[in-house]
């Protein structure tokens, strides 16, 4: 937006310099760039000093509303109505204030001024301050309208009395109304009943574009446009014929170098003394740049400002157009997003990442060229791409292909040729079964199931996928309320001692009593607390919990200890506070370090480094246990059992699966025997998980095992059952 040509090399040379001081200071700066902006273009008696007095009131309404929480733009629209009361109409006016709020607002009036070192926010603030301008324009617009609308009737008034007089007085009034009409702001013509336009004033000639021969004398029945609504000629219809006295409407024409001039019509039947019609009065206001204005900001708030694609807010309209179809009707939605977009941004920067964006945006465009196809950006790397038609699966999958095979060409940025992949979750159906949103989260779940599933492909939604994803998102969104509810609960399995069957421990195993969906076990839960850091206060509870009730067992046994085993997540292995939360728990509880064991995944240690391995290293000094859980699984290289602080294997229940049938699995049989026998060798405890059956525990006890856990002796339970679990239930039959 540029300042008045008058006035934008003074604002410029005199205030490049942002000024000093507090914000009254600042506002009263603005107030004074404003006004030189403007003044020369303004109708007014005031002196150049009162005028910019009388806009510091709005530049505060200004600032106030930029930094209000809630932002409400409505302040811009109340300042735009203030400055058509002050009489600045001219369009230079509007152009000059929005050049003006649009480079000096924030920088003059943001928070912290022009001196403030920190940008922190200053997108929002610039968002703000374009929407602000929206509103100006807006209220601008409307009072403008306002006020033509107030003069044409009060000349229509004046026309019409003039006319009577006229008629009555001879020509007593005939003067007044050539003044009026003559000089009137607002174009003015005056037709016969057969439409043949008698009398123009200058304001309407200009409108059509000077030339008095291409408007004087013409019929007004030349002037129809492909974009009149039906109802236009059917009003003029009535009014010729007196059956009406007036109507409003918007209209365009062509005038003679084939350009479209949009007005704000209104037509009078004008009467004789004897009340017959005579004259049709027709008042032109031209509203073409007001109107073009409309159209580009409505552009500017519904097309992407980078790619030029439709944004979130237009192609939902589109979306919901195509979804309230007829019966029959059909639609193919897809979802796409740009797989590893986030390391181009990283690596290359945002502004090759935005030049990438456009790139794929057009290839795009190139993609959906089909009858009812469009492509927009919903945001970030995301774009999204509807077809409708009666065989939308086959040309949503057509799409898919030919989106997918125009991404696969190289884009050549800086130099370098970056390979672009994208994964596309597919929405097919027909159409008034869902809503938007509805069709919009289902790609977008099924979008994430490609990505999973290596990307680079498309996937088409299903149900049952969609109600898990549903779901899990719910499980992941209750998960801290149901922390802080108490809505968990840990239940211990017994840990034996595979030579005597006595109970050496438990593992304490945590559940969650969902109010909806009952107890959920672990692999329901543990992921998503993994994924969103809630694992870490969520594993604390269970130490604490876990510890408490080890300490209450052996109070109960009269000293005696029995082990608790804890596991303990990936995540949690990298918390800086592992080892001083552990210590802290052991002290409070009064419980000694030998009867805690940690269980770590083989997995979670692959590869690890001294810095992981140093928290379990300090742990195991101070005598806690390290089990080394689902051994046998992880690939890991048998000779990093060296350098690991373990103290236990716990054997993957894979190798207890295989010792179910009869006979046994010589392999499986053969790796538990090698595992054992280089376990011992290390002086290391194994466990093994899963035992079901007393032939799986006999063999197990032969090969040598210290300790097993499974439901052949007991499933997980309250802390009761530990207790109370007698020699008997322990010990193998057969």
């Amino acid at each position: 937006m540029r300042l008045p040509a008058q006035t934008a090399g003074e604002t410029v040379a005199g205030d490049t310099a942002a000024p000093h001081g507090g914000l009254e200071d600042r506002i009263g700066r603005f107030a004074t760039i404003w006004g030189r902006a403007i003044f020369p273009v303004t109708a007014t008696s005031l002196t150049r000093a009162e005028f910019e007095r009388h806009l510091v009131p709005l530049t505060r309404t200004l600032v106030d509303a930029l930094r209000a929480r809630p932002f409400d733009s409505s302040a811009g629209q109340r300042v735009g109505q203030e400055l058509v009361a002050v009489h600045c109409t001219d369009p230079e006016a509007l152009a000059g204030t929005l050049g003006v709020v649009e480079s000096y607002l924030v920088l003059y009036c943001g928070p912290g001024g022009p001196d403030a070192e920190s940008v922190e926010g200053t997108e929002e603030y610039r968002s703000r301050c374009a929407r602000l301008q929206h509103g100006i324009a807006a209220g601008f617009a409307r009072a403008l309208r306002e006020r033509t609308l107030k003069e044409q009737e009060a000349i229509a008034r004046s026309a019409l009395t003039a006319r009577i007089d006229a008629q009555q007085a001879l020509h007593a009034s005939e003067e007044r109304f050539r003044a009026v009409f003559e000089g009137a702001a607002i174009g003015i013509g005056i037709a016969d009943l057969e439409g043949n336009v008698l009398e123009i004033n200058d304001a309407l000639l200009q409108m059509f574009g000077g030339m008095d021969g291409h408007v004087r004398g013409r019929n007004v029945s030349e002037w129809s446009h492909p974009d009149d609504t039906p109802h236009v000629w059917r009003m003029y219809g009535e009014l010729v014929r007196g059956e009406r006295e007036s109507y409003r409407v918007e209209k365009p024409y062509y005038r003679h170098d084939g350009t479209v001039l949009w007005t704000n019509l209104t037509v009078s039947l004008l009467r004789d003394a004897g009340g017959v019609p005579q004259y049709q009065l027709a008042l032109m206001e031209d509203t073409t740049e007001r109107r073009l204005l409309n159209l580009r900001l409505r552009y500017e708030a519904t097309h992407d400002a980078l790619t030029g694609l439709p944004n979130r807010t237009l192609f939902f309209e589109r979306l919901a157009k195509a979804l309230s179809g007829a019966g029959g009707s059909r639609f193919g939605l897809c979802y796409l997003d740009l797989d590893g977009f986030k390391a181009v941004n990283d690596s290359l920067g945002h502004s090759a990442g935005d030049r990438l964006l456009v790139e794929v945006a057009d290839r795009l465009q190139s993609c959906a060229t089909g009858p009812g196809e469009v492509v927009a950006r919903l945001g970030g790397d995301e774009f999204v791409a509807l077809t409708t038609g009666p065989d939308t699966e086959e040309k949503a999958t057509e799409l898919a292909v030919r989106i997918l095979s125009a991404l696969s060409v190289p884009i050549r940025l800086d130099g370098r040729e970056l390979t672009v992949r994208g994964s596309i979750g597919i929405v097919e159906g027909p159409a008034r079964e869902r809503t938007p949103a509805e069709v919009l989260r289902s790609a977008d779940i099924t979008m994430y199931r490609a990505k999973a599933a290596g990307g680079n492909r498309f996937e088409f939604a299903d149900a049952a996928a969609d109600a898990r994803a549903i779901t899990r998102h719910g499980l992941t969104n209750a998960l801290p309320a149901a922390l802080e509810r108490g809505e968990f609960f840990i239940e211990y399995q017994p840990l034996v001692h595979m030579h005597d069957g006595s109970v050496h421990g438990a593992e304490a195993l945590v559940r969650w009593s969902h109010p909806q969906h009952g107890v959920l076990g672990p692999d329901r839960f543990i992921p998503l607390a993994e994924r969103t850091g809630l694992i870490v206060p969520l594993g604390h509870w269970v130490l604490e919990e876990s510890v408490r009730q080890a300490r209450a067992w052996q109070h109960q046994k009269g000293g005696a200890t029995l082990r608790i085993n804890v596991n303990l997540s990936p995540t949690q292995l990298h918390h800086p506070g592992l080892v001083a939360d552990t210590i802290r728990v052991l002290e409070s509880s009064g419980l000694s370090p030998g009867a805690l064991c940690l269980e770590v995944t083989e997995s979670a240690l692959i590869g690890a480094d001294d810095e992981l391995l140093e928290p379990l290293r300090r742990l195991a000094a101070l005598g806690v246990d390290i089990a080394l859980d689902d051994f046998g699984t992880g690939y890991s290289n048998l000779a990093n059992l060296r350098r690991l602080p373990v103290s236990v294997l716990k054997l993957d229940r894979s190798f207890t699966k295989g010792m179910q049938q009869h006979p046994a699995n010589p392999v499986d049989v053969k790796i538990v025997e090698g595992i054992v026998a280089l376990a011992h060798s290390l002086e290391l405890a194994v466990t093994v998980e899963g035992v079901e059956t007393g032939a799986q525990a006999a063999q197990l006890r032969a090969l040598g095992c210290d300790t097993a856990q499974g439901w052949y002796y007991a499933r997980p339970g309250a802390a009761d059952r530990i207790h109370n679990l007698s020699l008997s239930d322990a010990v193998p039959t057969s």
